[in-house]
């Protein structure tokens, strides 16, 4: 199993966060992932918590506004100052929210095997 520990002590981030943020990094632009879908392919399956817990230690560059639930809904608090972050980074990249959620059959990131093959743990 991978470790999902907030950082090592050198501050350096654990293999799992590096991974995610390495697939979070790969969501283009104009398309969303789910939590699970990020850990499935950063090699965590059934991981998404553990997604969560490493956005919130990511840099300030990752793309962290293309992750969202499951069923497409955006998990901060609605009218959540990160919520309205989350909402206007989307929109700004022509992915509308319509109360709170994106519609995952439209939007939602398909990698290609090619894109599969590089994210490799």
């Amino acid at each position: 199993m991978v470790s999902v520990s907030s950082a090592p002590s050198d501050g350096a981030p654990s293999v799992f966060c590096a991974r995610a943020w390495q697939v979070v990094r790969s969501i283009p632009r104009g398309n969303v992932a789910s939590y699970g879908q990020v850990a499935e392919l950063a090699g965590m399956p059934r991981g998404a918590r553990q997604v969560g817990r490493a956005l919130r230690l990511a840099p300030d560059s990752l793309p962290w506004h293309r992750v969202v639930t499951a069923s497409g809904r955006i998990a901060f608090a609605a009218h959540s100052d990160a919520y309205r972050r989350q909402c206007a980074r989307l929109s700004e990249e022509e992915v509308p929210v319509i109360g709170g959620r994106i519609d995952m059959r439209r939007f939602r990131w398909q990698p290609t095997l090619d894109e599969r093959l590089w994210m490799l743990p």
